[in-house]
């Protein structure tokens, strides 16, 4: 029989409370999935996302020649030749799978989230929207860079360097496999800034890390500009070198105003 005195001993203030945890750190209330409720989800969200990919394909491929007009202006009047039968479609091929899969986009990274929602706490939640928000925005602001100062940057050197020696006449799939790919990398240098805040949120890396390691960041900017851009003049690397220097610092400063 247990005594008055060892009740109070159990409701003793001095007893160790049991650990809190943070309402930010925890699972908001989902219905239970099992592995295979989680494999037919999977199924279903790649399969609607194909099916507006493709519809993004199509929608692309039928106004191509005005996209092909407007990539071929950064070449300033160059001639572009057909140097075998079906090559301007299967150009025409490539820009219109481009240009829908970077307009079926935001629907992909819906598909992503919805999937991925249920296992994320609420904090981790909160980062969600603003995280693909920015990543969108900056992948345009790469693709917008690419095109107004990368790629004439680029194609005025070349023009330049063989002016007095060869006609520019260019193979117009070689000039899309140069074009389009440089767009592409610089999208996905123009990424940095949402890394950066993705480590810091999460714990990884302080602001203070970030600015400490400056020297080995201008290193990997001048690597990555060498490796990204799909030419080899020195021109273009240094341009989108010093882009992505600009959006490192600049995430810092982000990251700066966060707290962290």
């Amino acid at each position: 029989m247990t005594s008055s005195q060892d009740v109070d001993t159990i409701k003793s203030p001095n007893s160790d409370p049991e650990p809190s945890i943070n309402p930010l750190d925890e699972l908001p209330g989902e219905v239970e999935m099992s592995i295979f409720d989680h494999l037919e989800e999977l199924r279903q969200r790649i399969f609607y996302s194909l099916i507006v990919v493709v519809v993004g394909i199509i929608g692309c491929f039928i106004v191509v020649k005005p996209l092909v007009q407007l990539l071929e202006i950064p070449a300033h009047g160059v001639k572009f030749l057909q140097l075998a039968p079906g090559e301007f479609f299967f150009v025409s091929m490539k820009v219109a799978a481009y240009g829908g899969l970077i307009l079926t986009t935001p629907f992909i990274l819906y598909q992503i989230i919805q999937f991925v929602l249920p296992g994320l706490t609420v904090r981790e939640r909160r980062l969600v929207i603003p995280v693909v928000l920015g990543s969108s925005v900056l992948f345009v602001c790469g693709l917008v860079f690419s095109y107004i100062a990368l790629i004439p940057a680029a194609l005025q050197f070349f023009i330049n360097y063989g002016a007095d020696v060869v006609e520019q006449l260019w193979s117009i799939d070689k000039y899309f496999d140069f074009v389009l790919l440089l767009l592409f990398t610089t999208g996905l240098a123009f990424q940095v800034p949402v890394i950066q805040i993705l480590l810091a949120t999460l714990g990884i890396v302080s602001s203070k890390i970030m600015l400490k390691g400056w020297r080995y960041v201008i290193m990997a900017a001048v690597v990555l500009g060498a490796i990204l851009t799909p030419s080899t003049d020195p021109l273009t690397q240094s341009l989108l070198a010093g882009a992505v220097l600009g959006l490192y610092f600049g995430g810092i400063g982000l990251v700066k105003l966060t707290g962290k």
